[in-house]
Formats: structure tokens, sequence, C-alpha cells
């Protein structure tokens, strides 16, 4: 004997799998875009210049947070490498 489906059964399980791989983009795209470690990367540059365009008197201590943020800036720019493999 055949077994009868309702429409809303169906219905339902068409919304679920269109939900679930919407979610699936979602969460491709978010892995593939790393908005925060991009804006932090600018955020680090931007702190950079600005030591750059202060005086040198600092005692070598705005020298020493040029390279601080040097590393920052490679450590950010690996760990987007890395997220995006």
């Amino acid at each position: 004997m055949a077994k009868v489906i309702s429409r809303g059964a169906v219905l339902g399980f068409a919304l679920g799998m269109g939900v679930a791989l919407a979610g699936g983009a979602a969460i491709t795209s978010a892995v593939a875009y790393q908005g925060d470690m991009e804006a932090a990367l600018e955020q680090l540059r931007g702190a950079r210049a600005s030591l750059e365009r202060a005086t040198p008197n600092k005692g070598g201590h705005r020298e020493a947070a040029m390279g601080l943020i040097d590393q920052a800036i490679v450590q950010v720019k690996e760990g987007i490498a890395f997220a995006a493999r």
C-alpha cells in the first residue's frame, strides 16, 4: 500500500532544507571573509602610521611600539591566511 504524505509535511521539509542550506552558505562565507581580522589589520596600520608621525623623543619606546605593531601585523596576516585554507 502506498504511503500518503501530506502537503504540510512536504512544505515543512522543503522549508527545513532551505534553512539548512542557507545556514551552510552563511557559515562558508563567514569563514572566507575575516571581517574582524581585516579591521584589526587596518587599525594596526593606522596605529603604526600615527607612531611614525610622532616625534622621536620617547626614549626608544616609539620605535619599540612600531616593532611590536609590525609583529602583530604579521601575526594577523598569518591568521587570515590560516583561516583561508
